[in-house]
């Protein structure tokens, strides 16, 4: 017997769609909701729709933007000649909350996943081509995640830019801050000492 009003559902069913929400999850986030003040409910309701309808891609760097060109790009302060190419905007967040890099960037979209069907021509790849040479780029520093799917990325792009002349970095790996080395697994240690600097 069903003894869930079908709005409830509804709700349910699309709080579960988000990714790490199961049933039970997503059946707190809508009761949770229906809590609130009505409001509350249609100010997130509101919040939503207004990221559906106005958020899509810089015209310059694909990230996620409400304008022509995202905040970073708009900004006089930035190097054009340093680009940091991540695989998405939550990538960028985490890099800009460090308040150390001062160049552009580039938002890919995902990464080469042959297995879920993802190719070069999913991503924003031609887009990246196309900002090397007008803007005279000096740099990409790629800063797709350590995975199968990250170096495969990151290789298949680095092949496209060398030949355009551009310097194409990679994000160094190591041990994180305050862990100790007999956690480290041997690929992590490997890379910390290859990428090992003078002090």
């Amino acid at each position: 017997m069903d003894f869930t009003a079908a709005p409830l559902e509804r709700l349910i069913e699309q709080f579960e769609k988000m990714p790490g929400i199961g049933r039970k999850t997503a059946q707190r986030m809508a009761f949770f909701v229906l809590g609130q003040p009505k409001e509350e409910g249609l100010a997130m309701a509101k919040a939503i729709t207004d990221a559906c309808e106005k958020i899509h891609k810089c015209e310059l760097c694909c990230n996620l933007t409400d304008g022509k060109y995202c905040p970073v790009c708009s900004s006089p302060k930035r190097s054009r000649s340093l680009i940091c190419v991540v695989e998405d905007a939550e990538d960028l967040m985490a890099i800009e909350k460090t308040n150390e890099y001062k160049g552009t960037y580039h938002v890919l979209h995902g990464v080469i996943s042959p297995l879920e069907g993802i190719g070069p021509e999913n991503l924003t790849v031609k887009e990246l081509l196309a900002r090397i040479g007008p803007d005279e780029v000096s740099e990409v520093i790629m800063a797709t995640n350590s995975n199968i799917e990250g170096e495969a990325t990151a290789m298949y792009i680095s092949k496209l830019l060398k030949p355009l002349g551009v310097k194409v970095s990679r994000l160094a790996y190591g041990l994180p801050v305050g862990s100790d080395l007999q956690y480290a697994d041997s690929v992590t240690l490997t890379r910390a000492i290859e990428g090992r600097k003078d002090l």
